[in-house]
């Protein structure tokens, strides 16, 4: 099924940061951030196991779990399953360091089997509150995690995770199902496989302003010949797009801050916000079907609630055109 067919609307809420992603943030606030997306309209939310090892989950599920469950989509994924037990050594996350070193001290069984993918929706279910998921994502089977070894993930995944979330599509468990990924490559190799097929792929941090090329050159042609969708997740780079000054998880070097620099000359010369400007470049591909960008606070909801009904002139994207800021291949809005 198209996720544009199942999709409430273009503006999702990515919950990673309630997993205390980078530093610990209040319960209280994390509550007042999910009720602020409620409130402005947001229909859609994807968390994830791994976020905060359930964390994320169960404060999402504190607030949704009260809601009409036929009033929203809801997305989890699948490759991490919580355990009982307290970690008493320091996880290893590959390229993202202590990405969850706030997060619920429970150890992270890393596994993407068929036993282990229903084990882990079993958790997902019991943490958020709910009786069902609408899409499940198989999620970091990416070099960034595994490094040389993550063929052998997405093998223990393709004869695992991907046979048993097609069988509860077609089952009608769940709606959709798809990779949630921060590489392109894995979700190239599962497009070519003669297998059931996703529905659609998560793919955070590279369909952004500072990093599109490689995905409109491999992948975005392959999807769109298959009738795949994107969801965008990550679309401020790690926080660098909206202030922050992290990019793919950590500091931004000094090339990535000077492109910033050029984007933010360029959004105040039209008088635009960067965050407009990010989340219409990511949502103007024909694959994308929704972004999602993370929050911790309730003003950050209405920022990107705004940003994306804001008025961005055609003069702006013509300038970013012709500036080099943007790939020569990227679809702008307004067909500029």
């Amino acid at each position: 099924m198209s996720l544009q067919t199942i999709l409430p609307g273009r503006l999702g809420f990515g919950t990673a940061p309630l997993g205390n992603m980078f530093r610990a943030i209040p319960d209280e606030d994390a509550r007042a951030t999910v009720e602020a997306a409620w409130d402005q309209g947001i229909r859609y939310y994807d968390t994830a196991p791994f976020y905060g090892a359930g964390l994320a989950e169960e404060r999402l599920g504190q607030v949704l779990s009260g809601k009409p469950r036929d009033s929203y989509v809801l997305s989890s994924k699948v490759g991490r399953v919580i355990l009982d037990e307290h970690e008493t050594e320091t996880p290893d996350f590959g390229e993202k360091g202590g990405l969850f070193e706030h997060g619920n001290p429970n150890k992270v069984l890393h596994e993407w089997t068929a036993d282990a993918t229903e084990r882990s929706i079993e958790g997902s279910l019991r943490r958020l509150g709910v009786d069902r998921l609408d899409i499940v994502w198989v999620h970091d089977i990416a070099q960034d995690f595994h490094g040389d070894a993550w063929i052998q993930k997405f093998e223990e995944a393709r004869t695992g995770a991907f046979r048993v979330l097609s069988r509860l599509r077609d089952e009608g468990v769940i709606k959709a199902w798809g990779l949630g990924v921060n590489k392109t490559e894995p979700i190239e190799l599962t497009l070519a496989l003669d297998e059931p097929q996703p529905d659609g792929f998560l793919l955070a941090g590279r369909y952004t302003l500072l990093d599109h090329a490689h995905a409109l050159q491999r992948l975005l042609p392959l999807a769109q010949e298959q009738g795949v969708d994107m969801v965008v997740g990550g679309p401020y780079s790690s926080g660098v797009l909206a202030g922050g000054t992290n990019f793919e998880y950590q500091q931004a070097p000094p090339e990535i801050v000077e492109r910033v620099r050029k984007l933010t000359e360029l959004t105040d010369k039209h008088g635009i916000s960067i965050k407009a400007a990010a989340l219409q470049f990511s949502l103007a591909h024909p694959a994308s079907a929704a972004v999602i960008p993370g929050a911790t606070r309730p003003s950050r909801i209405a920022e990107d609630t705004a940003a994306l009904a804001e008025n961005v002139p055609t003069a702006f994207w013509s300038d970013l055109r012709a500036g080099g800021l943007v790939s020569p291949a990227a679809p702008l809005p307004q067909g500029a």
